[in-house]
Order: structure tokens, then sequence, then C-alpha cells
């Protein structure tokens, strides 16, 4: 019975000299909102023991590597066996279709488009998936297909969830990862912003300006407009105030339309 007992205990994982160590030596992993989207969704099932060791593996860099493409990302655990473990962690992508339609909307939004084209996730993106009826980040674990190549029969196991919490860390130093596993990858997402911001047809009938050396004396001056004149040469008098209706407020029986008449036709001489 001992004999039983001490071959069904966990087997310390083999040590791994350059694996990929998690950045976060204790408490949560994911430092930025758009990577801890990514792991509520995990941490919701609150499944305890898996999760810590999980973690345990991601810090002591049992992860040997990590590949993300469309759809899928990858990781090579290295468990108490020989032979590394493969652990998946799939998601749906957007077909080019729904993607075009996206990036209209982020193209059409200045706010997203400088954000994006600068590297950085807008906090509100997720209003532009949620107006099409997506969702950018997976909110349930059915979102997710999960598979790994070890004995346990238990999703996720350890080594899914240590290739989660990197996974997550990689999503805080590369927001795009996110939108690549979405099906679309940095370098043709920001060429298609630019394409759409610059879409748009120049104005030829404009008047080209002319260039700041030409102005450099007067560049700091007010522009010089001509006032409006009547046909017999007099400079009309009309002032602002005119051209609007009058106020209904009156000041001791005054209008005040005409209180402040003195101070427009003061505005108006040269």
């Amino acid at each position: 019975m001992s004999d039983w007992w001490r071959g069904n205990q966990p087997a310390k994982p083999i040590p791994v000299q350059d694996g990929i160590r998690a950045r976060s030596k204790r408490g949560r992993i994911g430092e930025t909102w758009w990577s801890q989207r990514f792991i509520e969704v995990l941490e919701s099932l609150d499944l305890g023991g898996r999760l810590q060791r999980g973690k345990r593996y991601a810090r002591a860099g049992q992860v040997m590597n990590l590949t993300l493409s469309t759809s899928v990302a990858v990781g090579l655990v290295q468990g108490s066996r020989p032979e590394p473990y493969r652990a998946r962690i799939g998601v749906k992508a957007f077909n080019d279709q729904t993607w075009a339609a996206l990036e209209r909307d982020l193209a059409g939004q200045a706010w997203y488009a400088a954000k994006l084209l600068a590297g950085e996730m807008p906090a509100d993106i997720e209003d532009v998936f949620a107006a099409h009826g997506l969702s950018l980040f997976p909110t349930t674990m059915r979102e997710l297909t999960m598979d790994c190549s070890c004995p346990d029969w238990e999703i996720p196991c350890k080594h899914l969830a240590a290739t989660c919490y990197l996974l997550a860390e990689s999503f805080d130093e590369d927001p795009f990862q996110i939108l690549a596993w979405r099906g679309r990858g940095r370098d043709e997402l920001l060429e298609r912003l630019r394409e759409l911001r610059g879409s748009a047809a120049p104005d030829d009938t404009a008047p080209e300006a002319a260039p700041l050396s030409e102005h450099l004396e007067d560049f700091w001056t007010a522009p010089h407009r001509p006032r409006a004149e009547e046909p017999d040469g007099e400079q009309a008098p009309a002032p602002a105030i005119d051209e609007v209706e009058p106020l209904p407020v009156e000041v001791g029986g005054t209008p005040a339309t005409e209180l402040l008449r003195p101070a427009y036709e003061a505005f108006t001489r040269p």
C-alpha cells in the first residue's frame, strides 16, 4: 500500500534552463486591463489547485516555447516526463468581411485610429466590437477550445493554465497579439487603417497656402479683413447685435440690446 501511495504522488517537473518565465513573481499575473480580461475568464472557473500549479509552472519557466497565430496559441510545457506536453488554446477568428466592417469603424474614429497607430489598445475598443454583436475578448470558457497532450483528463490542466498566464503577459507586451488571435495581424490592420484614414480626396479648389517662410514678419499679427462698404464708399455701420433677434430683457425699463449697442459699435470701429 505504501508503494502504491508513493507511486501516485504528483511527480516534480523536470527543470528547464531557458524556459519562458512570468514577469510576475507573486500575486496576480497580467498588468494591463486587456490581459486581465483574458485572465478573468480563466479564473472565473475557480479551479483552485490547478491554477496555482499553472502559475508556479509559468513562474518557474516550465513553458519552453509559446507561439500565437490566427485562432490558436500553442505552449510547449515541460512536465515530469522527458517529452514536453503541447498545450493548445483556440478561439474563433473573425472572417475578412467582419474585419472590413470593424476596420471602417475603427478608422472612422480618430481616437481609435490614433491609439492603434501608436501601438496602444484604446480603452473602449470593445464598444466597436459590441456594435457588431461581437466580443474581442472571450467572455466564457465555452468560447475557448483547449487541449493538452498530457494524461490529465481535466481541462484546463496545469500545463494549459501556465500557457494561459504567459499568453496574458504576452498581451501586456503587445496588445496587437489579441487582434492577431482574432484574425488580424498588426501590420495588416495598421496598413488598412492608414488607407482608410487617407481615403478622403483632397479639396483641389482650396487655394494653396503660402509657405511659412514668406510670412515670418506678420505670422503673429491678426489677419487683415477688409470691412464691408456701402455703395457710396462709406463703411457699413451695422454691428453684429443687429444681425440677431433683440434680447427679450430690459434693465431699468431700457432694452438690453440698446444698452449693449455702444459696446458693439465700438468693436466695429477701425
